[in-house]
């Protein structure tokens, strides 16, 4: 099997050269990375893996234009890397195994089936902006109730994994995915995205002012923007932030755990301990936990049909308010 990543970046120098590393370890076989105007080394950081022959860097700029993006690599992937499978990703998130490897896992898929989702897991800022992002994030979100917070960075998602297809469309985020030749996989989630959105005050100020004026504003990125505005990008950040006394109350509550698997196998690469990563075996209420979190993810899938079924009620309000329906009713 080959395995391609794609990936969307920019001005994440902090965190991609852990990122390509840990899945080329992983097994992925190559890298086709987007880069949109980075200009903090992200760019230098992609040009060694390109001389190492491991990645195509494919330069974009102007406006964001992401699921187009992705689609093109994603159709790369099959059409010149001859591909068997695609992996979506943005800098910032880490593909995790929960049993075996990830090639095991999709090798295990029917043939018949080609697209899957894995299951995102977001881990919160902690205190000491200048260690390595690794050895200080190890403290992740974990519920099993659906976030009704729009602007919640930490809202339950996932993110889509493919077959190789020529055709394939990539939606904004890479968590959707649609292909005419393979059927779609919903509700199972072999693999875990370790997800590490805002890592320090400044990598969060710069990120949330860019990606408010993006294709798609999230709320979490909008909530960024107005703080720059206001002036309360330290206060904002500081409410993200998880001390030890709030991770000791998150904890007794169920809805922060303290998880190492990232940090100790970027351990194990600095160290020249690296192989093919296969995941470690997990007790029986690891199991419970990711299947609750997983129904929260599909209670939560709900509420954004919900919302968007809401804005498309809106929508059809105001043309008809205009009187455009009664007009294209009316006889000739």
């Amino acid at each position: 099997m080959k395995l391609v990543q794609t990936l969307v970046v920019r001005d994440e120098a902090d965190i991609v050269d852990a990122q390509i590393a840990y899945h080329l370890n992983a097994g992925v076989d190559f890298v086709i990375a987007s880069d949109h105007e980075s200009l903090d080394g992200t760019t230098d950081i992609l040009e060694s893996y390109v001389r190492a022959g491991h990645l195509l860097r494919i330069p974009v700029a102007g406006p964001v234009r992401e699921a187009e993006w992705r689609t093109h690599m994603a159709r790369l992937a099959a059409t010149d890397h001859a591909a068997d499978w695609v992996i979506n990703t943005d800098a910032d998130e880490f593909w995790i195994p929960r049993r075996g490897s990830i090639k095991e896992i999709l090798s295990a898929v029917p043939q018949s089936y080609g697209v899957l989702w894995a299951l995102s897991r977001h881990f919160v800022p902690r205190t000491g902006a200048d260690e390595f992002f690794a050895d200080r994030m190890t403290v992740r979100v974990s519920s099993d109730a659906a976030m009704s917070d729009p602007t919640s960075p930490y809202r339950p998602h996932a993110k889509v994994a493919h077959r190789a297809d020529s055709q394939i469309s990539v939606g904004h985020g890479s968590h959707t995915a649609f292909s005419a030749r393979f059927r779609q996989l919903p509700n199972w989630h072999p693999i875990e995205v370790f997800h590490f959105p805002f890592r320090t005050q400044e990598q969060y100020e710069r990120k949330g002012a860019r990606r408010a004026h993006g294709d798609k504003p999230l709320g979490q990125y909008v909530k960024a923007y107005q703080a720059q505005v206001e002036g309360r990008i330290p206060e904002r950040f500081r409410s993200l932030v998880v001390d030890e006394a709030t991770l000791a109350r998150g904890e007794a509550a169920g809805l922060l755990v303290v998880d190492t698997r990232l940090r100790d196998a970027l351990c194990d690469l600095r160290n020249g301990r690296g192989n093919d990563r296969r995941a470690v075996g997990y007790s029986q209420e690891f199991e419970v936990a990711v299947a609750g979190e997983g129904a929260a993810l599909r209670d939560a899938d709900l509420v954004r049909v919900l919302r968007s079924v809401d804005g498309l009620r809106a929508r059809v309000d105001a043309v008809e308010r205009r009187g455009w329906g009664r007009r294209r009713q009316s006889p000739e």
